[in-house]
Formats: C-alpha cells, sequence, structure tokens
C-alpha cells in the first residue's frame, strides 16, 4: 500500500509519537541450513491465512524508520501471540531501512535497527509461524530519503546499494527455515498512475534480478528459500498483462530443488474497488451481493471481478508452478457513517480470501493498527485484544479454519513412503543440527547428507531427544513416538536420497528446561557422522 494510503486514518503527524524504542533485550539464535521441501501448494496451503504488522517498522520520521513514528506502541510479543491464537499462520513485516543505511560502498544498515527487525521476527517466527519480510518505503517518492526509485538517473548507485542492503538482511537471516520468506519491495513504480513506463519496468525487473541473485549467493537456507517479487506496483494486471513483467531467473538456487519446481512466489495486491476498501468518506459502504443499497455500493468491483482476477493470477502463475501472495487486502471502518458496514467488510475478506484458496494464492489482510473512523485494525496493538472478531472469523473460516492452538508448522503430505528403506553401510550419511530454543519450547531443524556410494530409497532416520523435550509438531517426516527415543520416518517427496544429496526436516517441541539437540543419529541404523 502507498505510504499515505498506509497511514490514512492514524489522524496525527507523522510526529507526534515518534517515540524511541530501547530495551529490545537479546535474540536468539535461529535454525540451522534448512533445504525447504515443501511444494508451490503444499507452502500456500501451509500459510494459510496471513496478516500485515502494518505502520510499524516500515514507519519513519524525516528519513528515520521509527515503529512508533505513526502512532503505533512498540511490536510486543503479547501481540503476535494473540495474532496467532486468532487463527492466523503468517504475518508479513513491512521493513523500511532509509536512513539507517550507511554511506556507500558498504551501505551498512545500522546494527541496531537490524537487530532490532530480527527481534521483531523472532516473535513470529519462534512461534512456528511463517513470516514475510520486505523493503517496503524505500522506493516511495513520497517518503523523505526514499531511495529505490526507478526513474532515478543514477540506477548505477541505486542497485549497488539495494544489492548491499538485501545481502546483509539476507546473510543476517541465512539459517533461518523455510517459514521465513524475503520480498524484494513493495509497490515499487514511477509514482504516476496509469501504464507502465519503460525503463522503469525495466529496472524493476533488474531488481527483482539483482535480489534473487544476492539472496541465493549468501547461503544457507537462502540457497533455497521462497522469494517474493512483485510487478509494476504490485498491480495485477500490469503484472499479469504485456506490460513488461519478466519473471526472474534462480539461476544461483541450490541444486537440491527438483527441477520441475520453482522457489519464485509471485506478489499482489488487491483493494479494488476503492472506493469501497479505501475511500475516506461515507458513500459507498457497502459490497457484495448481501448489499441493500445500491446508492452505497460500488458500481464495478463485485464479486465476480475479484474472481475474474484472482483467476488471471492462477493462469499467469500458480498454473506454472510460482505460487502467489496477496500480500495486502482489506477495507476500511467506514461504521460512522453506516453501522452496517462491518458486515461488508467481512463479506468482502471471506470473498477473496475464499477466492485466493480456489486459485493456488495465499493472502495477508493490511492492518494499519488504527481502530476507528477509516482503520484497517483487527487488534489493539496496545492491549493486544480483538477489535473486529467477525472479520477475523470470516478470514479464517475462508483460509480453511484449522485450530488455533494448533502449534504450527504442520507438513501437509508427510505421508511415509511405501517404498521400504534399504540398508546403509556405517558412516555413510552425517547429520547437523541446530535448535532455537525460548522458554518452554524449541524448533530444531537436521539436515540428512547421503555421503554413501549408493542411493538411499526410503529412510528412518533414529535420534534421542534430551530429557523433558516432546515434540509437538512436525515437518518433512513423521514422528514417534514423539519423547525419548524417535523415528522420523522419510515424507513421499523425500525418501529418495542419491549419493551427496541432502534433506531437512524439523519439528517443535516443548522442553522443561533442557534444551539441548538431540543425540545418536542413525540412518537406516547405520551411525551417522
Amino acid at each position: 500500500m502507498s505510504s499515505m494510503a498506509r497511514r490514512a486514518g492514524l489522524g496525527i503527524a507523522a510526529t507526534a509519537l515518534a517515540l524511541t524504542a530501547a530495551g529490545y533485550g537479546v535474540t536468539r539464535p535461529a535454525s540451522a541450513d534448512v533445504t525447504a521441501q515443501l511444494t508451490a501448494p503444499q507452502l500456500v496451503a501451509d500459510m494459510g491465512a496471513g496478516w500485515n504488522l502494518g505502520n510499524q517498522l516500515e514507519a519513519g520520521n524525516n528519513g528515520i524508520p521509527s515503529e512508533t513514528a505513526w502512532g503505533n506502541p512498540v511490536v510486543t510479543q503479547a501481540l503476535i501471540n494473540r495474532v496467532k491464537a486468532s487463527g492466523f499462520k503468517t504475518i508479513r513485516i513491512p521493513i523500511s531501512y532509509l536512513g539507517k543505511i550507511g554511506a556507500g560502498p558498504n551501505y551498512t544498515i545500522d546494527a541496531a535497527w537490524l537487530t532490532r527487525i530480527q527481534e521483531v521476527v523472532n516473535y513470529a517466527y519462534n512461534q512456528g509461524l511463517y513470516v514475510v519480510i520486505n523493503m517496503h518505503g524505500d522506493g516511495y517518492k513520497s517518503v523523505t530519503g526514499s531511495w529505490l526509485i526507478c526513474d532515478a538517473a543514477d540506477q548505477t548507485t541505486v542497485k549497488a546499494k539495494y544489492q548491499k542492503v538485501w545481502q546483509q538482511v539476507a546473510t543476517r537471516f541465512a539459517s533461518y527455515n523455510e517459514h521465513l520468506i524475503f520480498e524484494s519491495m513493495n509497490e515499487e513504480f514511477d509514482g504516476q498512475y496509469g501504464n507502465p513506463t519503460q525503463p522503469c519496468y525495466s529496472n524493476i525487473n533488474a531488481y527483482n534480478q539483482a535480489f534473487v541473485d544476492t539472496v541465493r549467493r549468501t547461503g544457507g537456507t537462502n540457497a533455497s528459500r521462497w522469494l517474493l517479487v512483485p510487478g509494476w506496483n504490485t498491480n495485477i494486471d500490469y503484472t499479469v498483462g504485456n506490460y513488461g513483467f519478466a519473471l526472474p531467473t534462480d539461476q544461483y538456487r541450490s541444486s537440491s530443488i527438483p527441477g520441475t519446481e520453482q522457489r519464485i512466489m509471485i506478489s499482489v495486491h488487491y483493494y479494488d474497488p476503492w472506493d469501497f476498501t479505501g475511500q475516506e468518506d461515507g458513500t459507498i459502504t457497502q459490497w457484495g451481493p448481501n448489499a441493500t443499497n445500491p446508492l452505497k455500493t460500488s458500481t464495478w468491483g463485485q464479486a465476480d471481478y475479484l474472481d475474474g482476477q484472482l483467476k488471471k493470477v492462477h493462469d499467469t502463475f500458480v498454473a506454472r508452478g510460482y505460487p502467489v501472495l496477496v500480500g495486502e487486502y482489506g477495507s476500511i471502518d467506514k461504521t460512522a457513517a453506516d453501522p452496517a458496514n462491518n458486515r461488508y467488510r467481512a463479506d468482502y475478506a471471506r470473498t477473496l480470501v475464499s477466492a485466493a484458496k480456489k486459485y493456488g494464492a495465499a493472502t495477508a489482510y493490511w492492518d494499519n493498527g488504527y481502530n476507528g473512523a477509516y482503520g484497517f485494525g483487527l487488534f489493539n496493538r496496545s492491549s493486544a485484544t480483538v477489535t473486529q472478531q467477525g472479520i477475523i472469523d470470516a478470514i479464517i473460516s475462508a483460509a480453511g479454519g484449522g485450530s488455533p492452538s494448533t502449534p504450527p508448522p504442520s507438513s501437509p503430505s508427510a505421508t511415509p513412503s511405501a517404498t521400504p528403506p534399504t540398508s546403509s553401510p556405517a558412516g555413510a550419511c552425517r547429520v547437523t543440527s541446530a535448535v532455537s530454543a525460548w522458554s518452554t519450547g524449541l524448533t530444531n531443524s537436521i539436515t540428512v547428507t547421503n555421503t554413501g556410494a549408493s542411493a538411499v530409497n526410503g529412510w528412518t532416520l533414529t535420534f534421542a531427544l534430551a530429557a523433558g523435550q516432546a515434540i509437538t509438531s512436525g515437518w518433512s517426516a513423521t514422528y514417534s513416538p514423539t519423547s525419548g527415543s524417535v523415528t522420523a520416518t522419510n515424507a513421499s517427496y523425500n525418501g529418495t536420497l542419491a549419493p551427496g544429496a541432502s534433506t531437512t526436516i524439523g519439528y517443535q517441541a516443548t522442553h522443561t528446561g533442557n534444551a539441548a539437540a538431540p543425540t545418536g543419529f542413525r540412518l537406516n541404523g547405520a551411525t551417522c557422522n
């Protein structure tokens, strides 16, 4: 969303609450080198319903990012816990860098700012949620200090700075597993509404390509991580149509990714019709087939149009193996003009999420933290409480529901292979394991490499959990029992390991004070190094 529209409804000047955010604490180490295993349909299903932490880490004052600059309080773990408990499985975190970037040629990101970004990411990531982080406000001409400008004269400097910033961000998060997704930019265009212009679109394509190449070259999980790229202004028509969008190549991705699979996602936003979703007046307050007053209903952009737009995205990208994230959608509160407005806001959200699910796309509702006239808020961020339960219920039910108390991540297809395991000679396997722990829980990612001369066709990996640990959910394998001596059995899609090939599995567990890594790894009975 554009910077002005994102800030709509806050009702205060950007300088009013430019508070400092001290005392952020110490972040925890992330999960280790992991190869993402979910296919595109599995990923979209696992991401479930998404939510935006809007007007926080992309907020700023006079070109300096500050999470409280636009009137929201400091982000807390309690807020993220409430979002998860409400049924959301994905959190998109918009981020601006702006004046937190140092001078060239290194363009070093301010250490405290990068650490705060990581801490907020960890609030969600350590709860097993998917997290999407991007570069948000650096490309808006209306923002002081913006520099990622597609029609700027000195593109050499722009591209060098862009590459250096993403290199630092990707390196900081290289060990996080596939539940962290990078998004190259947000609503990048020349600021003029209308048909895309050249060479601006060519520069946007170049930014996306530099983003993919830079992230992949940092290694770790970044070599196989899902990466999210937009077209012109994240506009559906300008991305699917013949306006100049070019998918980036992915030449540096991990060789462990099957050649038939992608690791590139497409980002689009949806706010049609704007006179209902974002125009700050009380004229158009109703939407959809349940609307009762034609004078309060837009003449376009109804359910059939919405369905057609998402079908375009499916036919252009999803059908070719590229999943789509509708990274922003939503509608503002106009109940002051029409007390029934929230009913239509819920109808709108339900219809969008349902259509996205039908066409193989994930979604993330835009929440700017503001509750009241013209606000997008679903939660009170100060008290970490729900303010729009009806809209949340519509989103969660349309996305497929699921118990909010069930700890993600889950594996949608971790079905054991019917192929009997073959024996592997002693010393023919190598295992690396890394634990990311918090007070009562942990996430562990285990990478298994076949170091033998023969392929392994079907496998079991046994290991011993530390005392007091119990697995609550897992992915890319089935786990039995959940404590003590555990056997992990391959999923249907990762049962074959060619010589030198690796696969990664993982789980989330509780612990009673002992977050030690498991020990005694054996692959098909052979002791692993």
